[in-house]
């Protein structure tokens, strides 16, 4: 069975630093708030550009905590707008409805799932005031041009980088674009913890500041609350997993690039719908740092049988769109068939550092011999 990711095998590459690092968590006798995290928040935000990292205990409460943090500077307010692509994951718009705040769900590029900057100008009115762009699937957004559409209407950016980490364009990374931005560390994430795991980065001091008061029950100085604050902490423990990884990120990704390269050079299948053809692409090649490889065909449940047989493990990034789940029944009326025929049609390949290329030429042999009726 080709996996379609084995995070046992990319977690046994680095064991024996896994090991020091938890031992040495364990016998420092501190475990929230201490050492680990606070070099860990020194090196990311050295690795992504800004001046501030701040851990928080997941990537929804670092999306949630940042609108929440605008909210209680002043600069964001209950009923304010959001715009946000209609794809995404539900994190990206439960961090907005938590805050009492509209989600305004526009339709991605088709090509490359993220935003769509001709779509988001329609969509801003007077009570837009957060640009909420996913690099979904580890694509960097158009950021230049979500940057400089922001200043023109005066809206905050805040950047939902979970799948993102290390993508980057002309040499400025995805996290240092924005306002602030939403990372997660989830397992699975390509900067990925041993257990749940999250950070915003941002130049912002002020926000910084606020952030770290929230994260801590609203507190910056023990027993003084200047907030009605969360418990949102990123442990010692997870902040020391981190700094390990975190030296290995790079060439983890080089090595996603190279299997990324292997099925876009080799999967011809006409029933197939590879991600990002080059001629359109905003951002280079290089430059994304391919979380997940997104195919897509009007015959998936018939590829997908086709691989499960063959020996190849898929997964699919989402099946159904928020606007269709029941948490959010008020928005089942919008018509957004580029998100719908998204969410019918994507199937993600087994992608990973520890994938062989022998291996993903065995995934793209089996897309090739997938035809209409063969399983």
């Amino acid at each position: 069975m080709i996996k379609f990711l084995d995070l046992k095998a990319i977690n046994h590459d680095v064991r024996a630093e896994l090991l020091e690092a938890c031992v040495r968590v364990i016998d420092s006798g501190w475990y929230i708030g201490g050492f680990e995290l606070e070099r860990f928040e020194h090196e990311f935000a050295e690795y992504c550009g800004t001046k501030y990292c701040v851990g928080v205990a997941n990537g929804l409460d670092a999306l949630s905590l940042t609108l929440r943090a605008w909210k209680e500077l002043g600069l964001v307010h209950d009923g304010d707008e959001v715009i946000v692509p209609a794809n995404t994951y539900i994190a990206s718009v439960l961090a907005i409805t938590e805050n009492g705040l509209v989600p305004v769900l526009v339709e991605p590029n088709p090509t490359t799932y993220n935003l769509n900057v001709n779509g988001i100008e329609q969509a801003i009115t007077s009570r837009t005031k957060v640009l909420l762009p996913v690099h979904l699937y580890g694509l960097l957004s158009d950021m230049p041009a979500l940057v400089s559409l922001a200043k023109k209407y005066g809206l905050l950016v805040l950047e939902d980088s979970a799948q993102s980490h290390g993508a980057s364009h002309n040499g400025r990374k995805a996290g240092a674009w924005g306002d602030a931005s939403g990372f997660s560390f989830y397992p699975g994430k390509n900067l990925g913890a041993l257990g749940d795991a999250g950070a915003v980065t941002t130049n912002d001091e002020e926000l910084a500041q606020v952030l770290r008061a929230l994260r801590n029950y609203g507190s910056h100085e023990k027993y003084q609350n200047l907030y009605q604050g969360v418990n949102s902490r990123l442990d010692e423990l997870q902040a020391a997993v981190l700094s390990v990884k975190l030296k290995y990120l790079d060439e983890q990704v080089m090595q996603r690039r190279e299997i990324v390269q292997t099925y876009l050079n080799g999967i011809k299948n006409s029933h197939i719908v590879l991600p990002l053809p080059a001629d359109i692409d905003v951002i280079k090649f290089e430059e994304h740092v391919w979380h997940l490889f997104v195919i897509r065909t009007a015959h998936r449940e018939a590829l997908q049988k086709h691989l499960k047989d063959l020996g190849i493990q898929t997964l699919i990034h989402y099946p159904i769109p928020i606007h269709k789940q029941k948490a959010y029944a008020e928005m089942s009326m919008l018509s957004l068939p580029i998100t719908e025929a998204i969410h019918d049609e994507v199937l993600s390949l087994p992608l990973g550092p520890t994938l062989t290329l022998e291996e993903a030429k065995k995934v793209v042999s089996a897309c090739n011999s997938f035809s209409v009726g063969s399983s």
